[in-house]
């Protein structure tokens, strides 16, 4: 059975639009980039947002083979990237917190902290992190403690579950993989990430051979 609601960059017709809607956009971020401002700018309209919160991650359990830059740099380079626009904000719980950063911890933190039960909570994530959504820590407690939101970048229809709310975003060809891959290339990442996230990427030395 197909749970999904759907949406086409309209407002959502929730039964209740009086209450705040808090939107959650966790990830490494490392480093932030265009994708993830080009993205978050269409979720604050499709879903009606009155703020979008950004959670950098202090170890992320789903990444433990990768190298990561420093959970405070990267903490720096989302707030830096998320200044241009008022209803962003950058929650630090995570890096707060540290050691494995896992989502059912936050929300209970964020869902505490936006007011409980005034508040409605969403849940942003891609398909390929909803493909093992089940594997993640209490997803049943996930699930109620936030409406999940998955971005369809390929226009493609049949999202699995009750309560999952799909809304299509435009496919941007960027990765934070590939501007690391840049750096370390010696090529310029003009346009690939904000301004701000540049100078501290240079400032930082990140990314180098």
């Amino acid at each position: 059975m197909n749970g999904a609601e759907t949406t086409s960059g309209r407002v959502l017709n929730d039964a209740n639009m009086s209450r705040r809607r808090v939107g959650i956009f966790g990830g490494s971020f490392d480093p932030p980039h265009m994708g993830h401002i080009s993205v978050a700018r269409e979720v604050l309209e499709a879903l009606a947002l009155d703020e979008l919160v950004w959670v950098p991650a202090f170890r992320s359990p789903h990444k433990l083979e990768e190298k990561q830059t420093a959970p405070i740099i990267r903490l720096h380079m989302v707030r830096a990237a998320t200044l241009a626009e008022p209803r962003f904000r950058v929650d630090d719980c995570e890096i707060v917190r540290e050691g494995l950063s896992y989502t059912v911890d936050t929300l209970r933190d964020i869902k505490a902290d936006a007011g409980g039960e005034s508040s409605d909570i969403l849940l942003i994530m891609g398909a390929d992190q909803y493909a093992f959504f089940d594997r993640w820590r209490e997803p049943q407690s996930i699930r109620e403690l936030a409406k999940i939101v998955v971005l369809d970048r390929e226009g493609r229809t049949g999202v699995e579950g009750v309560g999952v709310l799909r809304v299509p975003v435009k496919r941007v060809d960027i990765s934070s993989t590939e501007v690391r891959a840049r750096i370390a290339c010696g090529d310029s990442v003009k346009g690939w990430v904000p301004n701000g996230v540049a100078l501290i990427i240079e400032r930082e030395g990140l990314y180098r051979p």
